[in-house]
């Protein structure tokens, strides 16, 4: 309808639920991009998935510079998405070569700084995060400021091998110096966060019911004031909603099986008096999913997918385990032990291989959560191409705790400011705050400086910059 227009804040309400929309087209005309007469501007969103305890540096590095190279052994899982992605050789986070070999580089991964070396009293980072320089200055635009997400608890306590606190390898966003941001574990909170009131669980009978369920007499209102394209764009994305809470009901199923059929749980759950919904929301047990470590991960995803799509944030952070994390990966076939057990190969090449494995399990799910973003229609581009999504870790080789040459992998176009489909190859020890400086300006947030920055990394935008080092 010509005169009539949404808020691009509009959200669908329901007794208990509240669900941002997506991008419009009732929602106005968005500002047009530079010499384009039909293009809309849609928001750069910005993620960063880490990844602790290295790679296999042996399979890891791709063959070849700029759009002709091949994608290594480990890589090969983005191979529907290769024309997407950037993997970036030869960048460093210089402040971390120094200390112990985990956590001052899980901690100042997104600072570029050099932790404290403290037992718990005066945790200090040196430095803001990336992602939370950014979060400062845009984040009054969406309804979270930035979400932070994990699979792991908080750690405690002290590593007395080296002398810090093991709080610094649960944490890669820092809103200042000296304080790290929670991040959320469990999937249905993280869920109830992006979608529910805060008044809902004092809602009688809504926090029991579907937000989507809630929502759908405000959304069927909607939906009678806007075209069809708009209307489509509504279902899709409460499907995708929808599809998403059933699975998160169906972990709690699995769960209350569990509980009926595993006396040792149903003991411990009785002993302590709780519900066992309430069970499960306790951080220290939410990585407990009946053995299903990879649906966990991906559910974690997939909301980070939905947080973007509606706008609600356009920054996130997600780890794939604390530093020195303990998981075990036997659930992978040819693989046994901890991803961190396994890092220290001492170049035996049994353990080599399983290293291999683990690493090609991390980028599977990172191609999942690619291609759910490239499924998704932004005007005349995608979720993916109106986004930038860095995978890395702060070391390179598990085994010697090395912070050169990082494994990073950035996908999307940055709202057509980057040109993927390229492995860029730039001087030895470049470091990783030109990368941060790069991002940080096609977020809308520009800095002069950040930590060892020399200025923003070259060629991104540039088809033709195969790095530097041919």
């Amino acid at each position: 309808m010509k005169n009539w227009q949404l808020s691009r804040r509009t959200m669908l309400k329901g007794m208990g639920a509240m669900l941002s929309l997506p991008l419009l087209e009732a929602m106005g005309p968005l500002p047009l991009l530079a010499n384009s007469g039909a293009a809309r501007k849609y928001p750069v969103r910005t993620a960063v998935l880490y990844m602790p305890n290295g790679v296999n540096g042996y399979a890891w590095a791709p063959q070849g510079q700029g759009s002709g190279f091949e994608l290594s052994p480990t890589l090969q899982p983005l191979a529907k998405l290769k024309n997407e992605i950037l993997v970036l050789s030869q960048l460093m986070n210089a402040a971390t070569d120094t200390g112990d070999g985990h956590y001052v580089k899980t901690a100042a991964f997104l600072t570029g700084t050099t932790i404290t070396r403290t037992t718990g009293s005066e945790l200090r980072c040196g430095g803001t995060s990336m992602d939370q320089i950014a979060a400062q200055r845009i984040g009054n635009l969406t309804p979270l400021p930035s979400l932070e997400l994990g699979i792991e608890p908080v750690t405690t306590g002290v590593d007395m091998n080296v002398g810090y606190t093991r709080l610094y390898g649960s944490h890669i966003s820092w809103s200042t110096p000296t304080t790290p941001l929670a991040k959320e574990i469990n999937p249905q909170l993280a869920f109830d966060r992006l979608f529910r009131s805060t008044s809902s669980s004092r809602t009688v009978g809504a926090a029991e019911r579907s937000v989507v369920d809630l929502v759908m007499e405000d959304a069927k209102r909607l939906q009678s004031k806007v075209g069809k394209a708009d209307q489509a764009k509504v279902n899709e994305y409460l499907d995708a909603v929808r599809a998403v809470e059933k699975r998160i009901e169906f972990d709690s199923k699995r769960k209350s099986e569990e509980y009926n059929t595993d006396p040792l749980v149903r003991r411990e759950i009785d002993k302590l008096g709780l519900r066992i919904k309430d069970y499960y929301s306790d951080p220290a047990r939410a990585s407990e999913r009946s053995g299903d470590h990879t649906e966990h991960v991906r559910l974690m995803l997939d909301l980070m997918v939905l947080a973007f799509w509606s706008d609600s944030t356009r920054l996130s952070t997600f780890m794939f385990g604390n530093a020195v994390s303990s998981k075990n990966f036997s659930f992978l076939p040819g693989v046994g032990g901890s991803h961190h057990e396994i890092s220290h190969h001492d170049g035996k090449p049994e353990k080599l291989e399983q290293y291999k494995l683990i690493n090609i399990w991390h980028m599977t799910q990172l191609a999942y959560m690619l291609e759910k973003m490239q499924s998704i229609q932004e005007g005349e581009r995608t979720l993916l191409d109106n986004s930038m999504i860095l995978f890395g870790a702060g070391m390179r080789d598990g085994n010697a705790h090395d912070p050169h040459n990082l494994p990073l992998v950035l996908a999307g176009r940055g709202g057509g400011t980057i040109s993927p489909g390229r492995h860029l190859v730039y001087e030895k020890n470049t470091p990783l705050c030109n990368l941060y400086r790069s991002m940080l300006s096609r977020m809308g947030t520009p800095v002069e400086s950040f930590s060892d920055s020399t200025g923003e990394l070259r060629g991104l935008n540039d088809p033709a910059f195969k790095g530097v080092v041919s």
